[in-house]
């Protein structure tokens, strides 16, 4: 009887261990499972931090230290998701060049793959005018925008307005006003763009170490350039140089010292505008184009020059054609400078223009941009500029293929 007992106490203890060992394992593993939601929210909320791009150094948004080992990523499968690549475009638009600066904008979003952000500087009264535009261009996948005021330094802002053109020199401020911007391309309102703006963007990388912009010729043949005949003040290269297209790392412009020909000091960009306009102010027939010539003139290491056809005018045919690689390859961005998108000097340029102008997204381009431009390029051939109709065709019809070569069936 005894044993029987001694085996029911036996039996009573076995079990109260066994409830004691489950209640332990079960705080033990509540306690594992909300470490474990801890880590997830924070996988999760550095995903959001990723995305949005306010993850930055070593601490995130959320407050929590940011884990880039293999392990974490392996253990609670963190996807880093990059930030999406900009391409950041700068135009000055003042007085009546609204629709001239819109049909631009367009032949940029045509063409190109990458997302766009313009940067516009317009007088006040154009704001509402590109407002209502783009509202009307329903594709945030292809470009988003700021407006911003002309804006001059208070030290002679009148002077700076009136330089050259209406507004023209505020090229020269952006990298101290876009100070979040590390690289930019500027163009004028009269440009238009018959490739994408990824492959004048991708030169960006090609720069050596020294370089932190890039500007084609002024001229191509000497005979007829401008600067080497007529200019009074430093000028860079054999014939200077056009900033109607201007590409800039302006990280690296914002860091530079300048050689210059008015102190021994080497002075910052900032530092180098006013003492420049003082200097050169009555010597200066292109105003903010020229001062750039004497900046690079100073610091010839400084620039890269690209060929002719990524900034094609009239002056490249007006005389006969003497832009080579635009008869190899087309043009790749059209500048109708003097205002010959506008009057009747040289159609061809007029006829491109209008042809974009014209398009409406989603139209078909080959139906309503590519075949009517041809029909009014054969109405140009009185021209000189007129004769020579494929270099205004040969790099459009390869950009509108690659479009359609791209898109996919029923796309």
């Amino acid at each position: 009887m005894r044993r029987y007992v001694r085996l029911a106490l036996l039996c009573l203890l076995g079990g109260l261990c066994s409830l004691l060992y489950a209640a332990f394992c079960q705080l033990a593993g509540s306690g594992h499972t909300a470490a474990a939601g801890r880590h997830l929210q924070r996988d999760w909320m550095l995903q959001r931090a990723y995305v949005d791009g306010s993850a930055k150094g070593v601490h995130g948004a959320s407050g929590f230290d940011i884990d880039h080992g293999e392990h974490h990523r392996r253990r609670y499968n963190v996807t880093k998701v990059r930030p999406v690549e900009t391409m950041h475009l700068a135009v000055v638009a003042c007085g009546e060049r609204l629709e001239e600066t819109v049909t631009m904008l367009k032949s940029a979003i045509i063409f190109s793959k990458t997302l766009l952000h313009f940067h516009i500087f317009a007088e006040d009264q154009l704001h509402a005018g590109f407002k209502e535009i783009f509202n009307t261009w329903a594709f945030p996948e292809k470009f988003t925008y700021t407006l911003y005021p002309i804006t001059f330094p208070s030290e002679n802002a009148a002077e700076w307005k009136k330089l050259f053109k209406p507004c023209a020199s505020q090229r020269l401020f952006l990298p101290l006003i876009l100070k979040h911007v590390d690289s930019l391309l500027y163009v004028d309102t009269d440009i238009l763009f018959l490739r994408p703006v990824d492959d004048i963007w991708a030169l960006l990388k090609t720069f050596n170490a020294t370089q932190i912009a890039a500007m084609a010729p002024e001229h191509e043949e000497p005979r007829i350039g401008w600067y080497n005949r007529f200019a009074r003040h430093p000028y860079y290269g054999k014939t200077g140089i056009n900033s109607g297209v201007m590409l800039m790392n302006m990280t690296r412009m914002r860091r530079k010292h300048f050689k210059n020909d008015m102190t021994g000091a080497r002075l910052r960009w900032g530092e180098l505008l006013m003492p420049l306009l003082k200097k050169y102010k009555l010597n200066i027939t292109w105003g903010d184009q020229d001062l750039l010539n004497i900046m690079f003139y100073h610091n010839p290491e400084s620039l890269f020059v690209f060929p002719c056809q990524w900034n094609y005018r009239p002056d490249h045919c007006i005389y006969g054609s003497n832009c080579r690689e635009s008869e190899e390859e087309g043009i790749f961005i059209l500048h109708g400078n003097r205002g010959v998108y506008h009057d009747d000097k040289q159609p061809a340029f007029r006829a491109v223009y209008e042809a974009i102008k014209n398009y409406s997204f989603g139209s078909d381009l080959v139906q309503t941009l590519l075949d009517p431009l041809k029909l009014e390029l054969k109405r140009t051939v009185h021209t000189y500029c007129g004769r020579i109709p494929t270099v205004f065709l040969k790099q459009l019809t390869k950009s509108i293929e690659d479009i359609y070569s791209s898109t996919p069936k029923g796309g």
